[in-house]
């Protein structure tokens, strides 16, 4: 009779396969490095053929690993699809979801979402932390969140992960923000005058960033990027003291009054934000209400 192949080891390798190295899939969850290598050795002794070999300073997985994580991730959706039946079966809703979200969406629709939640739904219990949105979906489809709240620029397509489930937020515009006038930077109405500035953008490799360079090239010149900060607060107190000038998205102010002056750009862009959690989930009787509460505070700051 063949050895049954144990599912935690199998669980181990495909996390391997989407963290990319003993050390990370050991933080991930909570081992140590040498028993995850333990468990990964046991796991190739029971496959009875070679499952990682070197390549360098990483282990890289054989053709037939990758059969054994192709099958990993099946057994984890069923489990969860199952979790998901159960859950529809009790009389009220509970559990935990854990929520990936940018900072303004953090800002703009969480507070709402989550006092919506606590009046509707006190057995739920909603967890939230801060991500960038290209990370957060990796996250998200690694099964270290529930769910993400992500974002979309123009021109820029959000990555895409196989069974995550996608469900469309809110868009708001994209608009330049300049400095009152009672600023140095008075003279500025437009994009083009906005040329010669001091910028301050997000970090290099953010969907913003890119977004906001591209639109700058458009315009004929290269902006002078003099201040990066990934925190929108930050940006905007640059803008409001007249340091600096930014595209920000419409959504940064809600429930909040701002001295910068906002105008229109070429094409009116607009930011799309969206959901995505795994399809395995998406029916969980939690994740539903998480889901539309967030849909609630999104047509409400609209």
């Amino acid at each position: 009779m063949a050895n049954t192949l144990d599912v935690r080891r199998l669980v181990l390798l495909r996390e391997l396969s989407v963290r990319g190295t003993v050390a990370a899939v050991a933080e991930a969850l909570n081992f140590t490095p040498s028993a995850v290598s333990q468990q990964l050795a046991a796991l190739e002794r029971e496959a009875g053929v070679p499952l990682l070999r070197k390549a360098g300073r990483r282990l890289q997985l054989t053709p037939q690993a990758d059969v054994l994580v192709a099958a990993a991730g099946e057994v984890l959706d069923t489990l969860e699809r199952a979790q998901s039946a159960l859950e529809t079966t009790l009389t009220t809703v509970q559990g935990r979801v854990r929520v990936a979200v940018f900072q303004s969406a953090a800002l703009a629709l969480m507070p709402t979402a989550l006092r919506t939640m606590a009046i509707e739904h006190p057995d739920v219990r909603v967890e939230m932390v801060q991500r960038e949105p290209e990370t957060a979906l990796h996250e998200t489809w690694a099964r270290d969140f529930d769910m993400v709240i992500a974002e979309q620029y123009p021109a820029h397509a959000a990555p895409r992960f196989p069974g995550l489930e996608r469900h469309d937020l809110t868009t708001d515009a994209v608009r330049l923000a300049l400095p009152p006038w009672d600023t140095v930077l008075v003279h500025v109405t437009d994009l083009a005058e906005a040329a010669a500035l001091p910028w301050v953008m997000e970090p290099r490799g953010t969907a913003s960033r890119h977004f906001a360079e591209q639109v700058c090239r458009r315009a004929g010149f290269e902006p002078d990027v003099r201040y990066e900060t990934a925190d929108l607060q930050s940006q905007i107190r640059l803008i409001e003291s007249g340091n600096a000038v930014a595209l920000m998205p419409d959504l940064v102010w809600t429930g909040r009054e701002t001295t910068c002056r906002l105008v229109d750009l070429p094409d009116a862009p607009r930011r799309t934000i969206f959901t995505a959690q795994r399809t395995a989930s998406s029916d969980s009787p939690a994740v539903v209400t998480v889901r539309t509460a967030l849909e609630r505070a999104a047509s409400a700051s609209a």
